[in-house]
Parts: C-alpha cells; structure tokens; sequence
C-alpha cells in the first residue's frame, strides 16, 4: 500500500476527503498502539460516525483496500496515512507573530509528530526579539528573508492581529515561502504558486455558539 499511496501523494483529492484522513490515522494509531493487528470499515465508521462506504471510499483514493472478513492491516495502515499525508516528513516552518497563540503553537511538541517543525520566530515586539520559546529563538521581522534561506523552510505560519495580516502573508510569500498557515480571521490573498490553509478559531467558536443557542444555552 505505501508505494500506491506515495505514487498518488501528489494528486489532489477532494477537500473533505483530506480532511477525513487524519482522523482515520489519528484513530488507527491509537489501535496500533493498542496492539490491534486489523480494523474493519465498520468498526472505524463506529468509532468516528463516518458511514463505512464513504470510508473505503476515501481510502480508495490512495489505492488502499481491505480484505474479506479481515479489513485493515493496522500497522500498514497507519504508515501508508502517515506517508500520503505527508507527516511522516519534517516539514520547516517559520511562526510569525509570537503572542499568546503564537507561541503556544511553537510551544506544542504535538506538532512535530504531524511532521510541522517551527525553526523560528519573528515579532515586532523588541522585548520578544532575541529570547527563545521552547529552544526556538525569535528574531525581527527583517531577519525573515534570511531566515528561510537558512532553515529551507517552506512554511509560514500566521498568528498576527487581524490588520496585519495580509501585509505578513505578503512578506511571507516574497521570501520564498510555499504554504501559509493562516491562524488569523482576515481572509487573506496569496500569489499563485502559493497554498494557503485557515484555521478561523473565532469562526469555530461562532458555530459552536450559534448551535449552543439554538439549544436554549
């Protein structure tokens, strides 16, 4: 299966597919790590409410297909989800914006075992300039160029106030970065040749209040 699924990293599936598949890797490791040798359809729909169908579906996009009466091979499994989807590769990145959010983020070990690994910082803050965060050293926003020259990194992570975020993004993109990860809630626009992913917590927060409220909360 990894060969199939390392041939096929470079198509584009469909979004909601890709967003479906760390779930089913982030619950296969935990069987893996139970021991559990194979997993069906059927039990991976029970535990994460995905019909099966859609399941296999999805992981037919990566030449993945289970046996009769056996399913998955755990172990394979595992890998093969690790490899398509690129965490099992270090992939550098450069934190911009170093408050709260931001250094939480370079803080969170979690990252790097998704393959993220934030080699630097930068901030506008003079009192950040200069400290580390978790052995990650926090420079100015005009070391940037450098920076991703020196570290090969090819992502930039966004975590600025709202109204500076595109002129981040901007700079971000002029010293070569590849993929910007936008933690911010300003929608901001990219050159071609640049992937860009949002992660709007404030948009999350406002569905899950809108929910709570339908429910008299």
């Amino acid at each position: 299966m990894s060969e199939k699924a390392t041939s096929n990293n470079r198509i584009q599936l469909p979004e909601p597919t890709l967003r479906r598949l760390p779930w089913y890797m982030a619950y296969v490791s935990t069987l893996r790590a139970s021991e559990v040798e194979n997993v069906s359809t059927t039990r991976i729909a029970e535990a994460l409410n995905v019909d099966p169908s859609q399941i296999a579906k999805d992981l037919s996009f990566l030449g993945i297909r289970g046996k009769t009466r056996i399913g998955y091979q755990v172990a394979e499994l595992e890998e093969t989800l690790s490899n398509f989807l690129g965490f099992g590769r270090s992939h550098n990145a450069i934190m911009a914006g170093v408050g709260s959010l931001g250094a939480a983020l370079i803080a969170d070990s979690g990252l790097q075992r998704y393959g993220l690994n934030i080699v630097a910082g930068i901030d506008i803050n003079p009192q950040i300039i200069g400290t580390k965060i978790s052995g990650v050293e926090i420079f100015a926003p005009d070391a940037l160029k450098e920076l991703v020259e020196r570290f090969k990194a090819s992502i930039g992570v966004i975590a600025v106030p709202f109204e500076s975020a595109q002129s981040v993004s901007d700079s971000l993109a002029a010293a070569g970065i590849k993929g910007i990860w936008n933690f911010t809630p300003s929608r901001i626009r990219v050159p071609e040749g640049i992937v860009i992913a949002n992660t709007s917590i404030y948009s999350h927060l406002a569905v899950m209040y809108n929910r709570l409220s339908a429910l008299g909360e």
